[in-house]
């Protein structure tokens, strides 16, 4: 029985490849056909268009929104959820998943407010493709996010915790070699008058300050907690960190590395995370005797920091365009400071409240002060990291540099899955709304890592589309994989989803939804 299974699937994926590459020729081959008729004729003519209601046939757009049902289902998310999270005394007929789950769908079919939920929740091919008979509507979502205290908030962590175990449990060897933790806070501007913990932050605007923690490797969101407005950045901080240390062990990472700003640099906590076998690499402010010590520092010890370039060039440089602003502040006689170059060098310095010394890493910036064009005066200015890695000093630099790129997550939790919205009226009721949201990014990511690395000629295809799905914004994700033409087909047994159309990436996801059947 097992043979002719086997036999079937590979007969199946042998006619999907098939198909694929038809269609494959068939896209190269129209693209490359010379057009018909003279050049004075627009391309984009309009036929002669007629419009239909399809009385058996039925389709839905986000066709891949089914692999993701799977994938949820294939870590055991819904069950987790439904036996630790206990909000709803009585289940009529929804349970806890189908709350949570809907917000990471309604994200996943680029819904961009609890509104739109009502779009899915009247169409019911959707409903069919998912296997529901409903879904709650946008009034009971809000009003289920209203029961979350702080305690059911950190359960729901844990609980998508124990899902991303299963999911790096299928890595390969290598993917436990470094963890790199990344930490920052972010607002989330609102105007309404009546949401509990709403508050002025540092820039004027009344918002809340969610913290934001997100693994480096993987792009996951790792923790999200809804703060007031006029909260530190770095509050609360120590504590996610001290549990991700130990989630991060739990799941066999060798190396765990911390990062953050100056203001996660909270010296009285360095000791306990060196002593975990944690390393960290946070900036530091700088005062009047860090700088004291800085100019303290012999000039043969400075080493002049070479940063590598950007990107590198693939075929021949192209022409620069000319520099229109630096034109304008050249000619309105605007004062400028030019970076000429940088050095860097090292010291050891011990906090206050630390009773170990760490390595405290200067950089240097050699800084010129320019009036239309002309050079005035120098200028120096310095910059502190403070780290307990043992790599050299500008290794450092570049790592703590690295760290810049959980701004460009942070956006695309802002403007991409649109997890950073306050569209409730309290503070936890807006926190569970974030966390539940920012779950569709990361299934995005679990989805990513749930392909399989074949041993092979193809493996090292196979990794760069892995890797390719991985870093890919949110919005690349939905129109790459998520909005698919598809008939629905429902029958006693099954959902069929037979995609009607084709895109480059439908071999990535054939092997996706290969790896889920198997």
């Amino acid at each position: 029985m097992n043979v002719r299974i086997q036999k079937r699937r590979a007969s199946r994926q042998r006619k999907i490849a098939n198909q694929l590459a038809r269609r494959k020729q068939r896209s190269i081959k129209r693209l490359k056909r010379s057009p018909k008729g003279s050049a004075d004729t627009p391309v984009l003519a309009c036929g002669n268009i007629r419009y239909e209601m399809a009385d058996r046939q039925r389709g839905i757009s986000y066709g891949g929104i089914g692999v993701m049902m799977k994938l949820a289902q294939h870590i055991g998310l819904p069950k987790a959820i439904d036996d630790r999270l206990h909000l709803l005394k009585f289940h009529v007929p929804y349970h806890e998943s189908d709350h949570v789950l809907n917000f990471a769908l309604n994200a996943l079919c680029d819904g961009r407010c609890l509104q739109d939920i009502e779009l899915r929740r009247n169409d019911e091919v959707f409903l069919d493709a998912i296997g529901a008979e409903r879904i709650p509507d946008p009034t009971t979502a809000g009003d289920f996010c209203r029961r979350f205290l702080q305690c059911h908030l950190d359960i729901l962590h844990d609980v998508f915790d124990d899902a991303r175990l299963q999911v790096w449990a299928r890595q390969p060897a290598k993917f436990f070699r470094r963890a790199t933790v990344d930490c920052d806070g972010t607002l989330v501007e609102t105007a309404g008058e009546k949401k509990e913990g709403v508050d002025i932050a540092y820039d004027g605007t009344w918002s809340y300050h969610p913290l934001v923690c997100s693994l480096a490797e993987t792009g996951e969101v790792l923790r999200v907690i809804n703060r007031s407005g006029n909260r530190p950045s770095h509050e609360g901080a120590a504590a996610q960190t001290d549990g991700l240390i130990q989630l991060l062990k739990k799941a066999g990472f060798v190396q765990i590395v911390l990062r953050g700003d100056t203001d996660f640099s909270q010296t009285k906590h360095l000791d306990r995370w060196a002593a975990e076998g944690a390393e960290f690499v946070f900036g530091y402010d700088g005062h009047k005797t860090l700088n004291i010590q800085a100019e303290l520092v012999s000039e043969s010890d400075w080493k002049r920091l070479q940063r590598p370039p950007a990107y590198q060039v693939a075929t021949v440089p192209r022409r620069k365009h000319p520099n229109h602003k630096q034109k304008i502040v050249s000619e309105r006689m605007f004062r400028e400071l030019r970076l000429e170059s940088e050095d860097v060098a090292e010291f050891e310095y011990r906090p206050i409240a630390c009773k170990n010394t760490y390595r405290m890493i200067v950089v240097r910036k050699n800084l010129a002060v320019c009036v239309a064009q002309q050079r005035l005066f120098p200028e120096t200015r310095y910059f502190y990291y403070i780290s307990n890695m043992k790599v050299a000093a500008e290794e450092i630099v570049f790592e703590a540099n690295g760290r810049c790129n959980q701004e460009n997550l942070i956006e695309q939790l802002h403007n991409g899955c649109r997890a950073l919205r306050a569209g409730l009226n309290t503070l936890e009721a807006n926190g569970a709304c974030m966390l539940m949201t920012a779950l569709a990014w990361n299934l995005k990511a679990w989805a990513a890592l749930w392909l399989p690395e074949t041993p092979g000629p193809h493996r090292e295809r196979h990794q760069a589309e892995k890797q390719k799905m991985l870093r890919c914004e949110f919005r690349t994700f939905l129109n790459n994989f998520m909005r698919l033409p598809c008939q629905i087909i429902k029958t006693s047994r099954r959902v069929v989803y037979r995609l009607l159309s084709w895109n480059p990436h439908l071999p990535t996801f054939f092997r996706l939804v290969h790896a889920l059947r198997c």
